[in-house]
């Protein structure tokens, strides 16, 4: 079950919010059938998406206002906005079918605070964002540059990277402050846009 595979994360949250993300995995595991959105075939491999989505809660701060660049299937956007149903949740996602998907779960799941943009982000115009995510778009710089206009000096970033990061950050990193929370083969680079202080290793 989902909320024993929470429990054991030590991600806490009430029985409302899991029996949402239950209802998503089932939903996205029935049009995945059907249009492919993600790789995960299985409701278990769904919630494996789901907990990698979620974790990033044990050590960020709650943002009023969120952008997922490139939602895909809904990771880490979609499964953010349940957790996160005060937080205004933008998700830009430029792919048909996975656009009628994240409006259709929206709806379904009577998501409120979420608001599904048909359109790639560097096209987004909205004030700037308290926190800006992306799971597996592209590199750490080009993610920066494209969403410039949606951030500011107070805005944070919190990308879902492979063991490419270290590599990554190496081009961007005397303009930041972050932090690299290592889980598994999981990186969650979490980014602060104001002044170098090198790199900060979290090993979990």
């Amino acid at each position: 079950m989902l909320k024993d595979d929470l429990e054991k994360e030590s991600i806490k949250l009430d029985d409302i919010t899991i029996k949402k993300l239950e209802q998503f995995a089932i939903l996205l595991h029935e049009w995945n059938a059907i249009h492919n959105l993600t790789g995960a075939k299985t409701i278990q491999a769904i919630y494996e998406n789901i907990l990698d989505s979620l974790y990033p809660l044990s050590f960020i701060e709650k943002p009023k206002s969120l952008l997922d660049v490139g939602t895909g299937a809904g990771f880490p956007g979609l499964v953010l906005a349940i957790a996160l149903p005060e937080t205004e949740v933008v998700l830009a996602e430029p792919l048909k079918k996975r656009i009628a998907f994240l409006k259709y779960a929206a709806m379904d799941l009577g998501l409120e605070n979420v608001q599904v943009e048909g359109k790639r982000v560097e096209v987004v115009v909205h004030a700037p964002f308290e926190l800006i995510t992306s799971r597996a778009v592209t590199n750490t710089r080009l993610l920066l540059e494209l969403t410039q206009q949606v951030s500011d000096a107070e805005s944070a970033y919190l990308f879902y990277k492979g063991e490419r990061v270290f590599d990554e950050i190496k081009d961007v990193q005397q303009q930041l402050i972050y932090d690299i929370v290592q889980k598994n083969r999981r990186n969650y680079l979490y980014i602060r846009l104001t002044q170098w202080v090198g790199l900060k290793t979290k090993e979990l």
